[in-house]
Formats: C-alpha cells, structure tokens, sequence
C-alpha cells in the first residue's frame, strides 16, 4: 500500500514539475536589415560618403528619438554589405538600438570596418540574403523591412524580380536608395529600375540621391521614415515612369560574362 501510495505521489510530482518554455520572443517596432553596395562600380569617394552617411545617420538625435517614439522604443537593427555575392565577414548581425547608447554601439562597429570592394552587382543575392536575415531571430517586429542601396542594376545572379517577390511574400517590405551621383551612360534610370524591379511590399519607396551632398540627409531621412512607418508618398518616392523597364537589362548588358542563371545571354 505504502509502495502504491509512494508511486501515486511521485507520479504527482512529476505531472506538477514545469516543462521547460521556448525562449521569449522581444517585440520591437520593426526589424530593419540595411543592405549596402560595395561593388567596384562605387568609387573610393562615393563608398566612404556613403559610409559616413550610416554612420552619421545612426547617431543623430533625429533618428535615436523616432526610434524612441515607436511603440516599443525599440528596433532590431542588421547590416551587411554586398556585391556578386555576401561574403561572411560583411555582416553585423541583430542588435537591439533602444537609445543613444545602443545606436553609438551599432554605428562604432560599422565605422571601424574596412573599406573594400570587389566583382559584380547582385541585388538579387543581396535580397535573398537579407531575407533569410530574418529567419530563426527571437524578435517580433511590428514590421520588417530590407533597406537596400547600390549605383547599378542586377548583373548576376537570379532575376531580380524573384527574389524580390520572395521577400514580399514573406511580408519583408523592400525599400531603395539608388545612386545616381554617376549615373551609367548606358543605364541612367536606375530610379525608375528600383521602382519597378526592386522596391515592393507595404509602404514601400524609392528615395533617389543624385548628389554627394545628399548622402547624409537622405541616408538619415530614409531611416527615420523606416523605423517610425510615416507614410509620405509624394515626398519619398519622387520617380516618374517613363515607360516599363526592362528588368534583365543589368544582366544583357553583362552577357559577355558567364553566368549560370542566363546562359542565353552568352551567346
């Protein structure tokens, strides 16, 4: 009887004993990825304005209080840099920014990076990337938004429109900042290109820099408009379409280089 008693109440105990609980997930505002272009079209002046822009951009007070603002006050912040491809070493991974001191932290590491370059513009790996950026966090953002910039179309890689659409589908906004400081004689509407073959989801714009000096207020400009969500269509996505683009006109262009994914386009 003892023994039955005995086995009851430890059958008892272990029924109370708590299972262990999945970690818990932190809500933020958004969940930003910010996807920067280093490829050898982006000269040293261009890449270190640039550079100075995020940089300058994360530590001013504009952005830290619209991060502030939010409904949490808080966002989870990743960058990486890209070209042909995302090499392992040009990423920051997750960081909450949830004031001064966490967005100096974040604006540190991407200051002391190194410059450099190398082959290709693959906006296409660059989104499937960022992508899977979001995958497996333990955030829960409001919103979640890839923020890509770079001076020149697809050249490599899967379509551009593939990816993008993927990204969407899983509810990723995808804005642009396309360069146009130097703009490719053969390719001067890389605006309307982002319009049509990159940007897409909730909300989504194009804010177009077509001089040096606009590095700085545009970069800040665009990601106080990511982080607090305002809307302001006319102001922020000042392209006008002059006819449909040609979505694979980066990869004809480059038709002399082989590339698996258009093997029409060497012949």
């Amino acid at each position: 009887m003892l023994d039955t008693m005995s086995l009851l109440a430890c059958l008892a105990c272990a029924e109370a004993a708590p299972v262990p609980s999945a970690p818990d997930t932190l809500t933020v505002d958004v969940e930003l990825v910010l996807a920067v272009d280093i490829s050898l079209s982006m000269d040293e002046t261009e890449f270190a304005l640039q550079r100075a822009g995020y940089v300058e951009a994360l530590r001013h007070a504009d952005f830290i209080e619209a991060v502030r603002s939010g409904h949490t006050g808080r966002i989870a912040l990743a960058y990486f840099e890209w070209a042909g491809t995302v090499r392992d070493d040009a990423v920051i991974g997750w960081q909450i920014i949830d004031g001064a001191e966490s967005a100096n932290s974040f604006a540190d590491k991407l200051a002391a990076r190194p410059f450099r370059s190398f082959r290709g513009t693959s906006i296409s790996n660059a989104l499937a990337f960022g992508t899977e950026l979001f995958d497996g966090t333990n955030f829960a953002g409001e919103r979640s938004v890839i923020d890509i910039s770079g001076d020149g179309p697809n050249n490599i890689g899967p379509p551009v429109t593939v990816t993008r659409d993927a990204a969407i589908a899983k509810g990723i906004v995808v804005n642009g900042l396309p360069i146009l400081i130097k703009p490719s004689p053969t390719f001067s509407h890389l605006d309307q290109y982002y319009a049509q073959c990159v940007t897409g989801g909730p909300g989504s714009f194009v804010l177009p820099i077509h001089a040096a000096a606009e590095f700085s207020t545009a970069i800040r400009r665009k990601l106080i408009l990511e982080v607090s969500g305002i809307q302001d269509k006319p102001k922020i996505t000042p392209v006008e379409m002059d006819a449909p683009i040609d979505c694979l006109l980066g990869e004809r262009d480059r038709r002399f280089l082989s590339d698996p994914y258009f093997p029409e386009l060497d012949r």
